[in-house]
């Protein structure tokens, strides 16, 4: 596994940091235990065992090669060793990001930072690719690097026990090459935005699927543009607020140069009993559909392969 990035600053006191690191699994089919070359320098089989773990790497890349070989025929070499050169951030694992980790884990990407506080809940199993029986109870981030694990693709995961806030975002995203934003914290949303644009960092951001219905109705545009989603249009106002991006209106509609997954359908009205005043996009009262959570989660993950694509060819 290539891995271009240095590794990231340690975070400040109180987050964890991405120390609970995940390298990347030996495939089954591996051959182990060979020792390493210095230390049977000076026996008589040396030969025979370098031989042996050149045989093992052979092996362990054609391996790869066979499971996550697709990704280089339909995109292009280049841009299949770009994918395993990054480092993505994939914050909010939960109903889109979940599936978003899912996708791009089975695409080749070299390093996956996964950022989320929470645990798995039977009210998840609905529309949460890591949520079993099983797993309830159990962080979410571990429980997605585990199935990563299990893939069996070579992807490392990093896994941060944490909420993504304005005081820490700058640490947690730290050494990544793209970040996809799947949470509905309104704060964190915009300090997030916001810094990707200070620092250059890419970055896509997922608007609210919860009550949505239609999944042919997921799109990928600007977010000036983004229509019948009411987290992103409030994201995009204290973006013009709170930190100067573009001021537009319905004739003139000036690009902010942030992406943006939303569901181009009006969301279904939410029980006034369910949802408190000020409650998340996500609230429980909306209800939600993994056909939908799932199908922005991928698309947010096909941006970013689109987006390794681009920068492989340059």
């Amino acid at each position: 596994m290539t891995d271009q990035n240095p590794a990231a600053p340690a975070l400040q006191a109180g987050i964890a940091p991405p120390s609970a690191v995940h390298p990347a699994p030996a495939l089954s089919g591996d051959a182990t235990g060979a020792a390493p070359a210095d230390a049977v320098a000076d026996r008589a089989d040396a030969p025979a065992a370098q031989a042996t773990s050149a045989e093992a790497a052979a092996d362990h890349e054609d391996l790869r090669a066979r499971r996550i070989g697709g990704i280089a025929r339909l995109y292009g070499a280049p841009a299949a060793a770009r994918l395993d050169a990054m480092r993505v951030g994939v914050i909010g694992i939960g109903g889109v990001g979940s599936w978003a980790a899912e996708a791009l884990a089975r695409s080749g990407v070299g390093t996956l930072r996964l950022v989320d506080l929470d645990h798995i809940a039977d009210s998840n199993i609905n529309r949460q690719v890591h949520a079993l029986e099983a797993e309830v109870g159990r962080a979410k981030v571990e429980a997605m690097a585990a199935r990563i694990a299990a893939m069996g693709t070579g992807c490392a995961v990093e896994t941060v026990d944490d909420f993504l806030t304005p005081d820490n975002l700058a640490e947690i995203t730290a050494g990544c090459d793209a970040v996809l934003d799947c949470i509905d914290d309104i704060k964190a949303k915009t300090a997030l935005a916001a810094h990707a644009r200070k620092a250059g960092l890419k970055l896509i951001v997922c608007g609210a699927a919860g009550g949505k219905r239609d999944a042919t109705a997921v799109r990928i545009d600007d977010l000036a543009r983004v229509r019948n989603d009411p987290l992103l249009a409030r994201l995009r106002t204290k973006l013009r607020k709170e930190h100067g991006f573009p001021a537009g209106g319905a004739k003139k509609v000036t690009a902010f140069g942030v992406m943006a997954v939303f569901v181009d359908e009006p969301p279904a009205a939410a029980p006034v009993a369910a949802c408190a005043p000020g409650a998340a996009l996500a609230c429980a009262g909306y209800g939600s559909a993994m056909h939908v959570t799932a199908t922005v989660g991928l698309a947010a993950a096909g941006w970013l392969l689109d987006m390794a694509a681009r920068e492989a060819a340059v």
